[in-house]
């Protein structure tokens, strides 16, 4: 389908990826002009996108009050996310300034999904300590045992487009399933037991977060909550880096709680993620700390990083660039 429209974008954040893929498409959306820029938006570099009709961008980005005033005072009048999270947009404000919001809440929920599994079962066999090992000619496997995950419950948080693919790999993994959402997935019902999160905790022997991040689920995993987990437990995080409190992680990890953690995000990682700081002391004592143990896999907010996943994003952000009919998506449409 083609879309005839006049509309300038600026691009804010731009990465080499970022500019494949939106430019691989652009053709079906005639009239859309985009301009990058390696800035991220924020209140100070918002005046850059005087003269443009709307901004995209990302996660990182700073997008209260401060930033959208700018935007409206430079004529902006949509904000498109490349994602599916907008807890970093102040959409009361937007609302009020008049200046549209539009995420990207279905884009690839398998490239998420895969990528947990994948922090799953890095953390369980110590992949990355193993591959450490090896390179070294270490044939040692000493520390390296896991656990099998075949049989094992399953406990999944959120049951969204995300959830609902991670619930379908656990099964494939032969996982007896349980999940935690205020709106239960009636597709899923043939394979996964909806449970109270207390539950969820108690039964899980891997816990998978897969909600986006709200006012009243803000640290839901805390001090409370993991001691209610069986020891032994591998929890993963594909969503938003504040549902967990990391102090309370740490504590855990330490107490000898878990068996592995796999993250994908964490708190206060705007400071410092998607670019290179391998020369720099990192900024968030916390985080470094969560990388000096062996059972902890990381990696950089990289779930959405497939090629599928980067092309749909691109389609639906130009796509919603056209719509102006639906003000901002929910939680639960993602």
């Amino acid at each position: 389908m083609r879309y005839n429209i006049s509309m300038r974008i600026l691009f804010y954040a731009a990465k080499r990826y970022d500019k494949e893929s939106f430019d691989a498409v652009i053709d079906k959306f005639p009239g859309i002009e985009i301009d990058y820029t390696d800035h991220e938006l924020g209140p100070r570099s918002a005046s850059m996108a005087d003269g443009y009709d709307a901004v995209c961008a990302f996660v990182s980005a700073d997008v209260r009050a401060r930033t959208l005033m700018s935007l409206s005072k430079h004529g902006v009048r949509a904000v498109l996310m490349r994602c599916a999270g907008f807890n970093n947009v102040d959409t009361e404000k937007a609302k009020e300034l008049g200046i549209m919001v539009k995420i990207v809440p279905r884009y690839s929920p398998e490239s998420v999904a895969e990528l947990a599994i994948g922090l799953a079962l890095a953390a369980n066999r110590r992949l990355c300590k193993s591959y450490i090992r090896i390179r070294e000619n270490n044939f040692d496997i000493d520390g390296l045992c896991g656990l099998n995950l075949a049989g094992k419950t399953a406990g999944i948080i959120g049951t969204g487009k995300i959830g609902s693919a991670m619930c379908r790999i656990c099964n494939g993994f032969g996982m007896n399933v349980i999940a935690y959402d205020v709106n239960k997935n009636l597709t899923l019902e043939k394979y996964v037991k909806y449970v109270s999160l207390n539950e969820l905790l108690k039964q899980s022997d891997l816990i998978s977060l897969h909600c986006p991040l709200t006012e009243d689920n803000y640290h839901m995993i805390d001090e409370a909550a993991i001691s209610k987990m069986k020891d032994g437990v591998i929890l993963v995080n594909t969503s938003r880096g504040s549902l967990i409190d990391t102090s309370d992680l740490i504590k855990g990890i330490r107490a000898g709680k878990f068996h592995g953690v796999g993250l994908d995000v964490y708190e206060e990682e705007t400071d410092y993620i998607y670019a290179d700081h391998s020369n720099e002391i990192l900024p968030n004592p916390a985080t470094s700390k969560l990388l000096d143990y062996p059972n902890v896999v990381m990696t950089s907010h990289q779930g959405f990083y497939t090629k599928e996943a980067l092309r749909a994003i691109a389609e639906t952000t130009l796509q919603n660039a056209t719509d102006a009919d639906k003000y901002v998506c929910t939680a639960n449409d993602i």
